[in-house]
């Protein structure tokens, strides 16, 4: 375990105060590290996820003696020293060929963490398509029963929000979503093993359309990757209560009679006293009168003494 220093000066006393627990926690970075074994479809697939998450993103290029499944020392002395939250590893053996570990990591302890098996690769250099601003958030589709249904798929889903989800925005411009990640679950085999997940990366281009709202088009960038779940770590429930918690100073205070529905619009509740509609003021009218069904009745009783 990593001794936390004590600050000697100014500006150690800064770095370490940035570290610390915050009600807003800053941008997650994510760290890239190589096995002791690579092959090119693992050194191509992390070079273009770095791609796609620097800034916040650290690219170890040397080659680490490292198992995440099987010893958790490593990445977390990496986790620590390099205050991150996030992981991929990349090993390639004759046992698990083309391996990509994606995980995440809560107090410098391993959260969780799913083990892919690449397929198939296009990395961003063969496709030679037009590449996306740094820095940018991507808009993320997710298709497939699976992903509501199965929990390794499930589990999957939620590593890659966290992955790419970069800073907290609230309110979206249309022209910064330059591109579109795309994760499709594919369908299961005739044994019941994990289908294929395909992993697709698009820019965008608006067009004119004549209307108000641009025609959108899109054209694949990269990388563009076929994986297959290999094994799944699932965190313990005590410390995944503890990473969900939310703080009490970001609960919302419930208002009463005011809710919102799932697309985020507010709807009130407004309660009334009992109402006495003959007291009303309304737009006077002959019609409304109260005097008008009395009339008939005296013009009856005067016919009536001049008859007698």
């Amino acid at each position: 375990m990593l001794v936390q220093p004590k600050a000697k000066n100014a500006r150690s006393k800064r770095f370490l105060t940035n570290r610390e627990a915050k009600v807003v926690e800053n941008p997650k970075t994510a760290i890239f590290v190589r096995g002791s074994k690579t092959s090119k479809v693992i050194q191509d697939t992390l070079k273009d996820l770095y791609s796609l998450r620097k800034p916040e993103a650290i690219n170890f290029t040397k080659k680490n003696e490292i198992h995440p499944f099987d010893d958790e020392t490593s990445i977390e002395f990496f986790a620590r020293k390099n205050d991150s939250s996030l992981f991929a590893v990349g090993i390639h053996s004759k046992k698990r060929p083309h391996n990509l570990i994606l995980g995440r990591t809560f107090n410098h302890q391993i959260l969780d963490m799913v083990e892919l098996g690449i397929e198939q690769c296009k990395s961003m250099e063969e496709l030679k398509s037009k590449m996306c601003s740094v820095g940018n958030k991507p808009l993320m589709v997710f298709n497939g029963e699976g992903f509501n249904q199965n929990e390794d798929l499930i589990r999957l889903k939620s590593i890659l929000l966290d992955f790419f989800r970069g800073e907290a925005a609230d309110k979206v411009s249309l022209k910064g979503l330059e591109y579109v990640i795309t994760v499709t679950a594919g369908p299961q085999g005739p044994n019941g093993e994990q289908g294929l997940v395909y992993f697709r990366t698009y820019t965008t281009s608006l067009k004119k359309s004549g209307m108000r709202q641009p025609r959108v088009e899109l054209e694949e960038m990269g990388p563009s990757l076929d994986m297959r779940i290999r094994r799944v770590r699932y965190p313990a429930d005590e410390m995944w209560k503890m990473a969900v918690k939310v703080p009490k100073e970001l609960k919302e205070v419930k208002v009463k009679n005011i809710s919102r529905d799932g697309l985020g619009d507010k709807y009130g509740r407004v309660h009334l006293g009992k109402q006495d509609i003959n007291k009303i003021q309304t737009r006077k009218v002959k019609a409304l009168k109260k005097n008008l069904d009395q009339k008939p009745a005296k013009k009856q009783r005067t016919m009536e003494v001049d008859s007698d």
